[in-house]
């Protein structure tokens, strides 16, 4: 089953917000996509449309927070992280305020629109900000509960968000948070870590790698900063070698964030990083064409553990 993490997203924030009227969703003239629409058309009061405006919009976030409201901003990863970075950096990572920020059709996500639009970087980009908490939510049951986290947490956050429907890998009951990993299937030979759309493709990893006898354990990281080091080092234990897969760059995001947890003298696994490598997007006609041409396949992750393994 397939469910859209966007339409979670904003069902979710509409209920929030209901529950919280400090609660106030702005947004850089992108709405119904970005699915803020719902607090728009159900909240008004509590929306702020800011026009093709991304720095001005996180300012106006930053001023809100000051005064005691939580800002929800949204756009395009891309112009969330890019556009608006020195506002992010001076504004709101800086006096640690708490303004949550959303990038939506993150990753290749948004296939039609082509490099201008898909991002890579975003995780890369927030997670170096100090203060800052990177959330990548695994699918559309685990966006709520990082949305609830998210408002919660007492200082800047940045939540990732697809375009595109994704298979459910997780339930209502699944626990979620912050900054610790979840085994969704146990294996004893390798660690396969994923987040988002790369999820479902571990699933079809795990099952090519059976057929060949390699036992592979799938591990959610739904937090990208922080991260437990002693939950990341109890999660992946036992297994012989770790493979990340990421819809970003392999520069910066979960493979990075993981190797810095296990990369010492008391967790000496070897890893291999599954993820976009220092290249920009392109206009595709499907999603998983895109997929397809950046490796980014369940058949990939099973021979990079295959590789790894040897």
């Amino acid at each position: 089953m397939e469910k859209n993490q966007r339409m979670a997203y904003g069902a979710a924030l509409l209920e929030l917000a209901r529950a919280n009227r400090n609660i106030v969703a702005l947004d850089a003239d992108l709405c119904a996509s970005t699915q803020s629409v719902q607090i728009e058309t159900n909240l008004p009061e509590q929306y702020v449309e800011m026009g093709i405006g991304e720095a001005n919009m996180v300012s106006t976030a930053a001023g809100l927070a000051l005064c005691g409201k939580i800002p929800f901003v949204h756009t395009f990863a891309v112009f969330a992280t890019g556009r608006a970075f020195d506002q992010i950096r001076q504004g709101v990572c800086l006096p640690n305020l708490k303004v949550k920020i959303v990038g939506s059709s993150a990753g290749l996500s948004d296939f039609g629109d082509g490099a201008t639009h898909q991002c890579f970087e975003d995780m890369a980009i927030m997670s170096v900000l100090p203060h800052m908490t990177v959330l990548a939510p695994v699918d559309a049951v685990e966006v709520p509960k990082a949305v609830r986290a998210a408002a919660a947490i007492d200082g800047p956050v940045y939540i990732r968000l697809n375009r595109n429907d994704l298979p459910l890998v997780t339930e209502e009951s699944t626990p979620f948070e912050v900054g610790k990993p979840l085994t969704l299937a146990e294996g004893r030979d390798v660690s396969l870590c994923v987040n988002g759309v790369t999820a479902g493709m571990g699933l079809k990893a795990r099952e090519l790698l059976e057929k060949k006898g390699i036992s592979a354990r799938l591990v959610n990281f739904s937090t990208i900063k922080p991260l437990d080091e002693v939950a990341v080092r109890t999660a992946l234990a036992g297994t012989r070698a770790v493979v990340t897969a990421e819809e970003h760059s392999v520069t910066g995001g979960l493979g990075a964030a993981v190797a810095a947890c296990i990369g010492s003298d008391k967790s000496p696994l070897p890893l291999v990083r599954v993820g976009i490598a220092d290249r920009y997007g392109q206009s595709a006609h499907s999603y998983e064409q895109l997929l397809e041409n950046y490796g980014l396949t369940g058949t990939a992750i099973a021979a990079a553990a295959e590789e790894i393994l040897k």
